[in-house]
């Protein structure tokens, strides 16, 4: 998963990250992210799934970060999580939940639970999204550059916003640390843009 991800920067012609600025800009190649999909968001699915992810899906606008406190039946086989090992829920819309996590055994618990459901199901974005860590004092200054201060998620919260004229999604679910997920396409120019940006500074 990991060698994928920097398969796809090196394809992509993107550096690996750096620092500059107060600012660490940087790829992070561990995490997978998938789209947790249901048509009821008070439905059984989005109940039940809670009891696989530990705990609710997030509220409107909210991301939240959960360590996984005990592993799951069959801790040591395949496609079984880890105690200790963390999850990042974002919500992305009324029906929508991201799952972002380095855990493959956690996707894959949430996939064996959505399976042949018809009330919602998971899809694996690994390849089309990838994960930017902005960390530093001047990362909201960063974003509100790159779009406007809508763009700067609170702890706690993940927001979908313009920056550099792309639709990416921002949540901040630990203090001091921005993700932003970019569709694989329009990494690039994301990048671009923030290197002029913080040239700019």
């Amino acid at each position: 998963m990991a060698n994928a991800s920097m398969d796809n920067l090196r394809d992509l012609g993107v550096e690996e990250g750096f620092s500059a600025h107060e600012l660490s800009v940087r790829w992070d190649h561990g995490l997978s992210v998938a789209s947790l999909r249901y048509f009821d968001p008070a439905g059984l699915f989005a109940a039940e799934v809670a009891k696989v992810l530990g705990g609710p899906l997030p509220e409107p606008l909210r991301a939240h970060r959960r360590v996984l406190v005990t592993a799951g039946e069959g801790a040591n086989a395949e496609g079984a999580s880890s105690a200790g090992s963390e999850l990042v829920l974002a919500w992305r819309s009324p029906t929508e939940t991201l799952v972002v996590t380095a855990d493959a055994g956690c996707l894959a618990a949430v996939d064996r639970f959505a399976a042949n459901r018809s009330d919602g199901c998971l899809v694996d974005q690994t390849d089309g999204i990838l994960t930017l860590a902005v960390a530093g004092d001047r990362a909201p200054d960063l974003l509100t550059r790159l779009g406007s201060i809508d763009a700067v998620p609170a702890l706690g919260e993940a927001r979908t916003s313009r920056l550099a004229e792309l639709s990416v999604m921002s949540l901040c679910t630990r203090a001091g640390e921005i993700l932003l997920l970019v569709e694989r396409v329009y990494v690039r120019h994301l990048f671009g843009w923030i290197r002029e940006t913080i040239a700019d500074f």
